[in-house]
């Protein structure tokens, strides 16, 4: 899911986690009432104006760089420029990755105004912004679609950066923590951090012994170690997922990168015991993650009860009257990035479904559609709907959206869900749909064409890009367990061929 700059560390863990799920969660109640970070005038980020060079490591392969300069703008401001290059081992194609950040700053790293470009083989985005009051005004340009759409915060927004010294200024005493919001310039979103001091930390770094402050910051279940010199600089930063951002000299830092270990193989979950296909009508898994981490795991055909998350398959009914089911109004709305409300989508739309009322058919027929008009590769990118129908490629997150909106732009309550499947051995973090007919909520894969979806897709999180960064939280931290179907006990599956 990004830099040794912390800007960059942001856009990255969007960018790679499966399905391009990000990362937020509702912080622990203990956490609430931690004060809030204050920044304190002409500090760590007015010293000396330079340039700076980090590496990306993935599983202790080099996989990219960072490149980042601070100097004067007007007014007392500061420009912060930051590039990065990557190349990622994603499904078996190593892809080539380019960022670039151009921000304004003022004082105490208050957002100003920001550009920012995204680059891979199949997607390209730009988003520019400004800030007024406690609002950041944005637009986002895919190529083939233009967003415009806000943010707002409760205070003034503020963009991390690898320059921290306002951390050291504030004296923080080792165990104690405090609270910073800022703006993701990738997500597009506003994030709020739970940020621990750790104390003095002597780490091997290059083959040499750093005595560091170290420092967690929790958001989204994700616990991320940085390591800060006596400067405030940011030297090693690391992330559950397996990413390591490590300040080092130029040459060092621009050495070739190889892509290093696949991605989503490696964050795969590995299960407990033996998978039998599931073929019959329920199937049990037992579920261990993060007691702070909030999950949508209860609700249409799942139970979760004791640690043990229980799914019945669904039985799609002939026909279906007006939707019934809870919270439709939202499963219907158009957003920035499901744009059922789009002309050419709803034209789409139109043109598929064929004539006649039954709500059942229209589904089959809309998903049948993004199943045969998708070409399936995967994309990295922030999902939408009207540039996927635009450029008729995608991976789960492409078809999940495409689908939402086709089917919302015909009176089809659908929302997006995203989880993990069962593929080669291990859990896979995937995304597909959900649609309500007369009163329950069925799913749907249509990168896969199953409708209902098979009983190894495991909903964990219901909604769009800002519910789905919360599964960054699980990355090496979910266990699944496959239980005999229809019981409780211990007894594993038995793998079936």
């Amino acid at each position: 899911m990004k830099k040794i700059s912390r800007p960059f560390f942001s856009w990255l863990k969007p960018a790679i986690i499966i399905c391009w799920v990000v990362l937020f969660a509702l912080l622990l109640k203990r956490d609430v009432f931690i004060d809030t970070i204050t920044i304190k005038e002409n500090q760590i980020l007015r010293q000396a104006e330079s340039e700076e060079y980090q590496s990306i490591y993935f599983k202790d392969s080099k996989i990219g760089h960072v490149f980042s300069s601070y100097s004067s703008g007007p007014d007392s401001s500061l420009l912060l420029r930051q590039s990065a290059s990557m190349k990622l081992h994603v499904a078996g194609t190593v892809q080539d990755i380019e960022l670039e950040l151009l921000a304004t700053l003022a004082t105490g790293n208050i957002l100003k105004d920001f550009t920012f470009s995204f680059q891979s083989p199949f997607y390209r985005m730009k988003a520019n912004g400004t800030v007024k009051g406690n609002s950041v005004n944005y637009t986002l340009e895919t190529g083939t679609n233009v967003i415009h759409d806000s943010y707002t915060f409760d205070n003034q927004p503020l963009l991390a950066t690898s320059r921290r010294g306002y951390l050291l200024s504030e004296e923080m005493k080792e165990g104690e923590k405090k609270k910073i919001g800022w703006f993701d310039p990738f997500s597009l979103t506003g994030k709020e951090s739970i940020i621990e001091y750790r104390g003095r930390d002597s780490i091997l770094i290059g083959g040499r012994v750093h005595n560091l402050h170290r420092f967690t910051e929790s958001f989204a279940g994700t616990r991320v170690n940085s390591w800060l010199n006596d400067s405030g600089v940011l030297i090693k930063e690391e992330s559950p997922a397996g990413f390591v951002f490590i300040k080092e000299p130029k040459f060092k830092a621009l050495s070739i990168s190889d892509g290093g270990e696949e991605i989503l193989s490696a964050v795969a979950v590995k299960i407990k015991g033996k998978m039998a296909i599931p073929k019959g009508k329920k199937m049990q898994y037992r579920l261990d993650f993060p007691t702070d981490l909030t999950l949508d795991l209860a609700g249409g055909r799942q139970v979760f009860s004791d640690s043990v998350l229980t799914l019945t398959r669904e039985t799609v009914p002939d026909s279906a009257t007006g939707p019934v089911c809870s919270d439709i109004n939202t499963s219907l709305a158009a957003t920035p990035y499901v744009q059922s409300d789009n002309e050419e989508i709803q034209s789409i739309a139109h043109d598929i479904i064929s004539t006649g009322t039954n709500r059942v058919d229209h589904v089959r027929e809309l998903g049948l559609w993004v199943y045969e008009n998708l070409e399936k590769r995967p994309v990295l990118g922030i999902p939408d709907a009207l540039s996927t129908l635009q450029n008729r490629q995608g991976d789960c997150n492409e078809h999940a959206a495409l689908f939402a909106a086709l089917a919302r732009s015909a009176s089809i309550p659908a929302r997006i869900v995203a989880g993990v499947t069962y593929h080669k051995s291990a859990f896979y973090y995937h995304a597909w749909n959900e649609v309500c007919l007369g009163s329950q909520w069925i799913s749907i894969d249509t990168t896969t064409n199953q409708f209902p979806a098979d009983l190894s897709h495991l909903r964990l999180i219901q909604g769009e890009l800002q519910e789905q960064v919360r599964i960054g939280g699980l990355l090496g931290k979910l266990s699944i367990e496959p239980l005999q179907e229809g019981t409780k006990n211990d007894s594993p599956l038995t793998e079936t061929p």
